[in-house]
């Protein structure tokens, strides 16, 4: 059994199309499918629902109508982009050129993440704490293994993880942009975090003290980590900043002095 068998529920409904469309629209809402995700073949969707194979089109032609589905020939049927980007191609441009901005990303991370965490402490089903627990091993592989790239997406992995296990589907759409922002390396590298002696250690000791308290139900223990954890992020950003810039004033003394750079 596949993890599509598992999450479509049989339709017994007298309007056919429409409790299809309902189904997938609750899904999405909730953030099971995401945008994104690609929908099972018709035949397979249409035995997973137990509908008619014209009662299913009629249903993914109501969806795609309605913006929410994307059909690639040949490829296939996608949740559409739903949450958009909040910032344009340029404006991205112009964050990146300015570093204090990052700082504002990161302080709206700081409430945001602080207020998922402790809606998950109250909220996350095992089924969220099993997947939270596997993406902490994954992280303590990575830690060990010194693979940044693989650290990184795991890093943002558990975020989002946790967002989901807030079951709040506005929190989890909102979020999902600025992960997004995030894999692509806009605001956020791991470049200053991997110069700190331990950094590496204490990021991840920070992030299973977040999951601890989800797993144990501790609400304010949830918020008190996630706050810690990027205070300790923009701390090091900032430590990480000020001694680049100190390096870069002291190569140029250097230079004045008949030195190579």
């Amino acid at each position: 059994m596949d993890a599509a068998d598992r999450i479509f529920d049989p339709i017994d409904h007298d309007s056919v199309a429409e409790a299809v469309v309902h189904q997938i629209e609750a899904m999405i809402v909730s953030g099971i499918l995401k945008e994104g995700t690609r929908l099972p073949s018709e035949r397979e969707m249409s035995e997973l629902l137990k509908v008619s194979r014209p009662k299913l089109r009629e249903a993914l032609k109501n969806l795609e109508d309605q913006g929410l589905l994307k059909v690639r020939h040949g490829e296939g049927s996608f949740i559409a982009p739903l949450t958009g980007t909040a910032l344009t191609p340029a404006f991205l441009d112009l964050y990146a050129r300015h570093p204090a901005a990052f700082f504002d990303y990161l302080e709206y991370r700081r409430e945001q993440e602080a207020f998922a965490a402790r809606l998950a402490a109250q909220r996350a089903t095992q089924a969220d704490k099993d997947i939270l627990a596997a993406i902490l091993d994954e992280m303590d592989r990575t830690m060990r293994s010194a693979d940044f790239e693989a650290a990184q997406v795991a890093d943002i992995n558990f975020h989002a993880a946790i967002v989901d296990a807030s079951n709040n589907s506005t929190l989890i759409h909102m979020m999902a942009s600025i992960y997004d922002l995030t894999r692509r390396g806009v605001f956020y590298n791991r470049k200053f975090l991997r110069t700190i002696d331990g950094a590496g250690t204490r990021l991840f000791e920070q992030h299973s003290a977040i999951a601890q308290a989800i797993f144990d139900g501790d609400s304010a223990g949830a918020d008190a980590a996630a706050r810690a954890h990027i205070d300790f992020v923009e701390l090091s950003f900032r430590e990480g900043s000020q001694r680049e810039a100190r390096e870069k004033v002291a190569r140029k003394r250097k230079i004045l002095m008949g030195g190579k750079d």
